[in-house]
């Protein structure tokens, strides 16, 4: 009789798949310190689980998230996502990376329409969010005709001088890399990230605390 039990809470564990974990995905634009901060909250969640993290750009994370394969997703917030949960877990401040920059200098967006952009392909959410913000201000955005394949080769573009670079400050390889933060009339432009996940879910209260522990340990 013992046995037999025993095949039954096993079969029943089995039959329960992602009872013991948190399948998250992170858009390239998410800093390492975002995913840090994940781990530690995981383990503060009521229901001891495990963080499975996927990174992979914004719409095949939007994608796995609809089809179920992803229980949670960190990307930017450029884009409505109707009927499922949302969060600001983190806020970010912009810097524009360029030759033109100077310790201590800023650029106001503005006079940004002066510059040429390199922009990268329209999948992490960065020309999204630059798209976006110049067109919201009415900012002529002028873009170099080619386009970077990673944030690393927006920083070497533009320190051969091709044009600027519009990237968030977590992903600068280097804090020496020229570059100056953007203002919008004096003010810091910043970026905002969003946890998104489905409220449907079995898993909805754990990533409800989930996202509520990253948005309050956010950096600013």
């Amino acid at each position: 009789m013992a046995q037999h039990v025993q095949r039954d809470d096993r079969s029943q564990r089995l039959t329960e798949p992602g009872e013991r974990k948190i399948r998250m995905g992170l858009s390239p634009l998410i800093g390492s310190h975002v995913a840090a901060r994940a781990f530690s909250a995981v383990c503060d969640l009521p229901t001891p689980r495990d963080l499975v993290l996927r990174e992979a750009n914004t719409q095949d994370l939007r994608d796995a998230l609809r089809a179920g394969e992803l229980d949670l997703i960190l990307i930017p917030a450029v884009a409505a996502m109707p009927r499922l949960e949302h969060r600001v877990i983190d806020v970010e401040p912009v810097v524009v990376v360029g030759t033109a920059a100077e310790r201590d200098a800023t650029l106001e967006l503005a006079e940004a329409a002066d510059e040429q952009f390199i922009l990268v392909p329209d999948a992490c959410g960065l020309t999204t969010f630059t798209t976006q913000l110049f067109r919201a201000n009415e900012v002529p955005l002028r873009a170099y005709p080619g386009e970077a394949a990673s944030y690393r080769v927006l920083e070497e573009w533009a320190g051969l001088g091709l044009g600027s670079a519009l990237i968030p400050r977590s992903r600068l390889t280097s804090p020496d890399v020229p570059h100056r933060p953007l203002l919008n009339e004096g003010r810091q432009v910043q970026i905002s990230f969003e946890a998104v996940w489905n409220p449907d879910t079995a898993l909805r209260a754990d990533l409800a605390l989930l996202a509520r522990s990253l948005g309050a340990t956010s950096s600013t």
